[in-house]
């Protein structure tokens, strides 16, 4: 049966064009239910026992869901309790254009062989399709063919099979569409109606999504926020230039300020600062937002206050005590004020799952409690839930369904209890989730791309390779490395000269486009490695076997090789795919033990000392260009070989290997990253890392003059000779404390499709190009690189995805993700276990050095133990001392004792752990001491300054 609908349609050239739609109607697409005698069906997915007993209706019953339910429901839907459910064609299209991720959740529910979701495709149904009417639109034209669709199954159930009782429920929380469906003889019901009925699930409630609607809101109810304009006005505000776009940043030291970065190129400063609750109305970290710029003389400063939201005001709804926050925000001089505005509108929301814990309420038998998520720039949730009692100190999940204009909190609902609070497992679990970092098992729909066990090398495999099994390679790594990319070998030639060889795992050969492994390794994009535990990208197979570089055995890489004068020139560079046999793998340690070692001769050793010979040169050669050399202290621990507890922690100490290897692998990158490009100016996969914008460096000029010491920042050769002189006899860790400085202003580093950019240089390596080659196994990056080499050099064919700039930025955009992510889970994972580490240890003094000063605390860094903490000076429940701040030098007074940054202070460290939700790492001043003042205990930050619990906690 065939519709067909003809239309016409002006062209670009002013032409008309008719146009005629087709669409086919069949009579064979099958119900999907196993008991049916009409249609042929091989594998029938509805179940003949529904199972669900609902309170609403005795009788047994399939669930047919509209396009909203789908949309606010998922959480409900995937609870293994729902099952035998019902999908229509049209709503599936609905939803995969308003939300992807719903889409792909949905579809792994239709995989999921124990769910029994079925896809009717009514749209294709000669009984089920239905045309558009004339005056309706295209809501009530799809609600008209889910209520079609539901009719039909329920007459087609009557007569094919023998149990006569079974119907199919309409599931809709459209008011107008459940009323129009009653009317029509259907049985229809909200969820919230269908869920409260299942008697024996309670549960299943609290995972019900309220979506809030602000015109349904209690009048009496007192508005706190402004209502958010419509998409439709922003818009046109945006244009006009009235109102601007960018994207919200929450402050995680103050939950009164964000930041908006600017779009385009509507505002020279590209960064907006929104102070106070009203001001940020409602926006949450990463929503892109529409924000109006304030008169000049509203303008505010970044507050130097350290603010939280306090642990015990969260059930009050009266905001009095934030509007008194607020006022400590705005006594700061008027010189520092930068561009401010308010949001007027959200053009689009980043909510998404959230970890965290419940802070349960005070009054008896209520079931509206707090959820306090892990991240500390999201706001608490207002959750209903009648499992308080046991979800208490539990990590579980919850999901935001609105935030209405009268509440100061969103609110949302519980989704799922992940374990108890500060077990190891469920810890994991949180940092793993709240960073986004795909940790499920492989499918075996990925496995199925693996190569067949035992692998052998093959005739085919060495069509376009060179043999180079007779070489002295060696890999150097940490110790415990399994996943093993790189090797090296160095030798002298006939002609005087030096051969370098770097051979990276060939991990394309084992990965080919487009497949279900390299979909998964795109997605993945880095292997995350945390304290106890590595998320691979790619399965163990090939990570730790097959791709790993181990000694004596054979594998596939792909070489870069030079040819050197001894003063590290390079005379000639051959890129080659080859196989190799590594003579040994060895650690930093053991490869520096070779080197120093008189009695150690051997073939490896030499090669060792060639390489560590020609990295000096070529290190000096790039510091000379104006390369950085930064400083961020990490840590190493040492775990019980029985309970994975650490105990001990010390910081890594890197040897001249580390560098050595480092040499190399930069020069790897830059010469390959050449050949790329020069093959392919338009598709090169590079890295590139910005200059940093000049106020970066402005806490660092300042910390270095309150030393009397001087650094310029006009450019990367300027800062390097600054920092390499800013030396002090009497204070021999300055120089590592401005470069840990120097570190935070840097910018991140960013891969990039050479085609849609004219800026490719590395502001820290001093190189006008760069890319990544060296890591395949454990970036993916890495692994298009080997693909458009592969192809420069005539060893692999080339495909579409690979010469299209447009894939290729999407790419890009999905590692540099991945990339920032795995790098925060990394640090939380240090952080976690620097707690465990302590609680063990118990209460310890130990000497830092204050790395900031802020308007009511110092941040104190331990340098034995790469830790980081905020020291308060302040506590509400106490008389306030006397302070007094300077932001220009920088410094704070209090009472009569200055505190400069980078001073030596004394501090004690110890583990909170009276309360289960806030367990964290606490330091209190010991030396110097200030008369008459009670210090009170931050919370710890990693490393890299970000911090890993919820609140600070007043000293007792």
């Amino acid at each position: 049966m065939l519709k067909s609908k003809t239309f016409v349609k002006k062209t670009r050239s002013g032409g008309i064009l008719k146009i005629v739609r087709e669409h086919y109607l069949r009579d064979d697409i099958t119900c999907g239910f196993q008991g049916c005698k009409e249609c042929q069906q091989e594998n029938p997915v509805l179940r003949q026992d529904t199972h669900m007993q609902s309170s609403l209706c005795q009788f047994p019953h399939y669930i047919l869901p509209d396009t909203n339910v789908l949309l606010h429901q998922i959480d409900v839907l995937e609870d293994p309790v729902i099952h035998n459910v019902i999908l229509l064609q049209i709503v599936l299209q609905e939803v995969r254009r308003r939300s992807a991720p719903v889409y792909k959740r949905i579809r792994d529910l239709t995989s999921n062989p124990d769910k029994y979701f079925y896809t009717f495709t009514n749209e294709y149904h000669r009984e089920t399709y239905i045309e558009q009417e004339q005056g309706e639109n295209a809501n009530d034209r799809n609600d008209r063919a889910i209520r079609t669709a539901v009719k039909w199954y329920n007459k087609h159930l009557q007569n094919s099979q023998k149990n006569k009782n079974l119907q199919v429920l309409l599931i809709t929380n459209d008011r107008k569409n459940k009323e129009k469906a009653l009317e029509e003889g259907i049985v229809a019901y909200t969820c919230e109606e269908y869920i409260k009925s299942l008697l024996a699930n309670p549960e299943l409630v609290d995972r019900l999504s309220y979506v809030s609607d602000d015109q349904n809101e209690v009048e009496s109810s007192k508005v706190i926020f402004s209502e958010h304009l419509p998409l439709s006005k922003l818009q046109q505000g945006i244009k006009s230039g009235i109102y601007l776009q960018g994207t919200f940043r929450a402050s995680r030291d103050n939950f009164l300020e964000g930041t908006v970065w600017v779009h385009g190129d509507a505002l020279e400063n590209k960064e907006i600062i929104l102070q106070g609750l009203r001001s940020l109305n409602r926006a949450m970290h990463e929503d892109i937002v529409a924000v109006q710029l304030l008169e000049k003389e509203n303008w505010v400063a970044p507050s130097a206050v350290v603010l939280q939201d306090d642990d015990d005001d969260g059930e009050n709804e009266d905001i009095e005590s934030v509007d008194e926050k607020e006022k400590m925000l705005k006594t700061v001089e008027k010189s520092n004020a930068k561009p401010s505005g308010r949001v007027v509108g959200i053009i689009k929301r980043n909510w998404r799952p959230y970890c965290g814990m419940l802070s349960k309420s005070q009054i008896k038998e209520s079931t509206r409690h707090l959820f306090t998520p892990a991240d500390r720039r999201v706001p608490r949730i207002r959750i209903e839930t009648r499992q308080a009692s046991v979800l208490e100190g539990q990590r579980i999940i919850v999901a935001i369904d609105g935030w209405p204009r009268n509440s100061r909190y969103p609110n949302g609902h519980f989704v799922k209890n992940l374990g108890s609070a500060g077990d190891k497992e469920t810890e994991t679990e949180v940092l793993l989730l709240e960073h986004d970092v795909p940790h499920q098992p492989f499918s075996q729909a990925v496995l199925s791309f693996l190569p067949n066990m035992p692998w052998s090398i093959t005739p085919e495999d060495m069509k376009h390779r060179i043999d180079l099994r007779h070489l002295y390679v060696c890999s150097v790594d940490p110790p415990g490395c399994t996943d093993i990319d790189d090797a090296l070998h160095c030798r002298e030639l006939e002609n005087g000269n030096l051969e370098v060889g770097v051979h990276i795992a060939d991990v394309s050969h084992f990965i080919r486009p487009g497949n279900a492994l390299d979909q998964e390794s795109a997605n993945r994009g880095t292997t995350v490695y945390l304290c106890d535990k590595r998320i691979d990208m790619v399965p163990d197979l090939l990570s730790s076997n097959l791709c790993s570089l181990r000694s004596q055995v054979d594998r596939l890489s792909f070489s870069c090789i030079w040819e050197l004068s001894h003063d590290a020139k390079i005379i000639k560079t051959t890129y080659t795919k080859s196989v190799i046999n590594s003579k040994a793998s060895l650690t930093y340690a053991e490869a520096q033990m070779r080197i120093d070692s008189p009695d150690m001769n051997d073939e490896i050793t030499k090669s060792l000392r060639l390489l560590n010979k020609l990295a000096k040169i070529l290190k000096k050669r790039r510091i000379d260009n104006g390369a950085l050399t930064l400083s961020s202290p990490e840590v190493r621990f040492h775990m019980d070989s029985e309970t994975h507890d650490p105990i001990d922690l010390q910081t890594k100490e890197l040897k001249e290997t580390n560098s050595m290897v480092e040499e190399f692998m930069l020069l790897a990158n830059i010469s390959v990253a050449e050949k790329i490009f020069d093959e392919f100016s338009e598709y090169a996969l590079l890295r590139k890392h910005p200059a940093p914008p000049p106020g970066n460096y402005d806490i660092l000029v300042k910390a270095a003059s309150s030393k009397d010491l001087e650094i310029k920042t006009d450019s990367a050769k300027a800062l390097a000779d600054s920092l390499d002189g800013a030396e002090s006899a009497e204070f021999p860790y300055l120089n590592t404390l401005l470069r840990i400085l120097a570190t935070r202003c840097m910018m991140q580093a960013v891969y990039f499709c050479s085609g849609l950019d004219s800026d490719f240089h590395h502001y820290g390596l001093a190189s006008p190009i760069y890319t990544h080659f060296t890591s395949p196994i454990r970036r993916y990056a890495d692994i298009i690189v080997h693909r458009l080499l592969a192809v420069a050099v005539g060893a692999d064919c080339t495909y579409p995805d690979l010469t299209d700039k447009q894939k290729m930025a999407e790419i890009c955009k999905n590692i540099n993700f991945r990339h920032k992510m795995a790098q925060y889970s990394q640090r939380a994972s240090v952080a976690f276990h620097t707690q465990l580490f302590f609680k063990n240890k118990g209460i310890v003094n130990e000497e830092g050095y204050i790395l900031f000063v802020r308007k009511n605390a110092i941040v104190v860094l331990i340098p034995k133990f790469g830790l980081e903490g905020t020291v308060f000076f302040e506590d509400k429940d106490r008389v306030k001392p006397k302070l007094l701040y300077n932001d220009e030098i920088p410094y704070l007074t209090v009472e009569s004792t200055t505190f400069y940054m980078f001073d030596k202070v004394k501090v004690k460290i110890s583990l909170d752990a009276s309360n289960i939700q806030h367990q964290k790492i606490r330091m209190a001043l010991v030396e110097p001491e200030i008369p008459g003042v009670t210090v009170s205990e931050g919370n710890q930050k990693n490393t890299n300054g970000e911090p890993v619990t919820k609140k600070s906690k007043r000293a007792k």
